[in-house]
């Protein structure tokens, strides 16, 4: 069914009208100024809908919203939803001696971090409805993830299907608070939409590198590759001048797409704005509000 609708989309605009149905999809405004780079971010509820490892790094509750629309046009819309939620906390008097604690991790949750997501995209004559629910652990300055993903496709007239994906992530501290690695296998079950020449949700493998080389920038870089498709090069830039203000730049090699984006943090509230602008189809716009609770006083 993705594929009919590709090929009428492909006629009107291009095939990068199609591309929330290749692979895990777009998540958070923050992933968006930066590139479209997910698999390294790290301290981010919507990084876990790409790369469930980085839940581990996160230890309150969070949630977000966000919408998207795609080159100004409403039937290529997006709204998400998402969730974190830290299982236990690591008692903080029983640190693990001779290592720095912010290599041993002492704050991180006892039993991990679950995350939920919820994302629909498109309109009346193909929409994408994908349910799902991450795992990650953080253990020193390795993090390790899994997700499971319910993904519906929906084309008027030819019905519905739903299949079951599943993908592995991790993420690694080359140098702690430095150089990060991070990597993703979306669909490693390769499930099947369709039997009419075996149609499969995209396979996708996504690895990437985070530098911090300041307190106040930040650089990063990924490759995605779809086993079907040409590899993607991706590269993005974050610079904090203030604490409470984040400017980004990306660009994608594959799609030709230059990103920028701001983010602006108020208390406990971060709102998120990114823009895309591609040489044949134009203006994508995005915004994401996350909240992020306190930290519980000692």
């Amino acid at each position: 069914m993705i594929k009919i609708y590709c090929w009428i989309a492909a006629l009107l605009f291009s095939k990068s009208v199609c591309a929330q149905g290749n692979g895990p999809g777009l998540w958070g405004a923050r992933s968006a100024g930066l590139g479209q780079i997910g698999s390294v971010l790290e301290d981010d509820v919507w990084a876990s809908a790409t790369n469930a490892a980085a839940l581990g790094s996160l230890s309150q509750l969070s949630v977000g919203m966000g919408a998207e629309n795609r080159y100004l046009l409403p039937v290529l819309n997006t709204v998400a939803v998402a969730a974190a939620m830290p299982l236990g906390y690591q008692a903080p008097a029983a640190p693990v001696t001779g290592v720095p604690a912010a290599v041993a991790a002492a704050d991180a949750p006892r039993y991990g971090v679950l995350g939920l997501t919820a994302q629909r995209f498109g309109g009346k004559l193909y929409s994408e409805q994908r349910l799902g629910l991450g795992y990650g652990y953080r253990l020193g300055t390795v993090r390790l993830g899994a997700r499971a993903e319910m993904l519906q496709t929906s084309l008027e007239s030819l019905g519905s299907r739903r299949v079951l994906v599943a993908s592995l992530g991790g993420q690694a501290d080359i140098i702690p608070r430095k150089l990060t690695f991070g990597a993703t296998l979306y669909n490693l079950t390769q499930a099947r939409l369709a039997r009419y020449q075996e149609e499969r949700v995209p396979t996708v493998l996504r690895a990437g590198l985070a530098w911090r080389a300041s307190e106040k920038v930040l650089l990063l870089t990924e490759t995605e590759k779809d086993v079907e498709q040409d590899a993607d090069f991706k590269a993005g830039l974050e610079y904090q001048p203030l604490p409470v203000l984040a400017l980004r730049a990306g660009l994608s090699s594959l799609t030709t797409q230059l990103t920028g984006g701001v983010g602006v943090q108020a208390g406990r509230l971060r709102v998120d704005y990114a823009a895309g602008w591609h040489e044949t189809l134009g203006l994508s716009q995005q915004l994401s509000v996350t909240w992020q609770r306190a930290p519980k006083q000692p």
